[in-house]
């Protein structure tokens, strides 16, 4: 039997199905049949996954715990063989210690390819009937309450939808720290994208939060939120509160544009109310 031919060196960033094998491009399986190492999250998962591909290629661990460690030795080996980097599932980087290993390979000069397929995180978004335009993808959140409800703070004021990972028993906590953090804002619950038990459940926060309160689901899931309302419309108050901290500290055509910018009102009228107030 002969065995492929390698490819070019350098390192090769494999995305995996989150689920469905059929999920797997076969691009990504020529490629993790033709490298010479693959660094995997998990030996073991990527193992069932290169049976499925009939690939044979070696695997070295490469995650959170020996990242560091196991650096060095694989920006080495891109230098003269092709190394794969693959997650447990998904697109690598999202949630892992990956960037690191593509920071330094572009700083040693050695070739990154990407090859793009699917990711959790955005699968997630076309699930959730919520807007797309704009979005963050929020990783975990902590799993101490104190640091849950100061990250979920962070996030409240950004006019974006919000994804979240998380796992069935942090659910319903999860659920509820938004909901408190939050408010009522529309947000979709998915899990086991792909797979045979696919489900995005959709409501208000608080609803998905007593409905997940007493036990969470099984599988991999995904919370996605949607971006707040409208912000109220600023008051003449607002405005010369506003003003007068930004007078203060800046010329007049400085802080009027600064200003208008943030309360979201006319140039011209914001102008025409700092002469007022500076006497002009």
């Amino acid at each position: 039997m002969l065995l492929p031919e390698p490819l070019e060196p350098g390192l090769y960033i494999v995305a995996t199905p989150i689920g469905n094998l059929g999920d797997m491009s076969p691009r990504a399986a020529e490629t993790l049949c033709r490298v010479g190492l693959i660094a995997a999250e998990d030996t073991r998962v990527t193992a069932k996954l290169l049976r499925h591909i009939g690939s044979t290629r070696p695997m070295t661990p490469y995650h959170d715990h020996n990242a560091d460690q196991a650096r060095p030795r694989l920006i080495e080996r891109m230098r003269s063989e092709a190394v794969a980097l693959v997650s447990d599932a998904g697109t690598p980087l999202i949630s892992d210690p990956g960037f690191k290993l593509v920071r330094d390979a572009r700083a040693a000069g050695i070739a990154v390819t990407t090859l793009p397929g699917p990711c959790a995180a955005i699968a997630a978004l076309t699930l959730a009937g919520l807007p797309t335009d704009r979005f963050l993808f929020a990783g975990f959140l902590p799993s101490k309450p104190g640091a849950r409800a100061a990250a979920i703070d962070e996030l409240k004021g950004i006019r974006a939808t919000l994804v979240f990972y998380e796992s069935g028993p942090r659910l319903g906590a999860a659920l509820a720290a938004l909901a408190e953090g939050l408010g009522p804002r529309p947000a979709a619950v998915t899990r086991e994208i792909s797979k045979r038990f696919e489900e995005a459940v959709d409501g208000d926060l608080a609803t998905l939060a007593a409905r997940y309160a007493d036990a969470g689901p099984k599988g991999e899931i995904c919370i996605v939120v949607g971006p707040p309302g409208d912000a109220p419309a600023a008051t003449a108050d607002d405005l010369d509160t506003a003003l007068r901290r930004a007078l203060a500290s800046a010329p007049l055509k400085t802080a009027v544009a600064e200003v208008a910018s943030a309360l979201g009102l006319p140039r011209k009228q914001v102008y025409a109310r700092a002469l007022e107030l500076s006497g002009r």
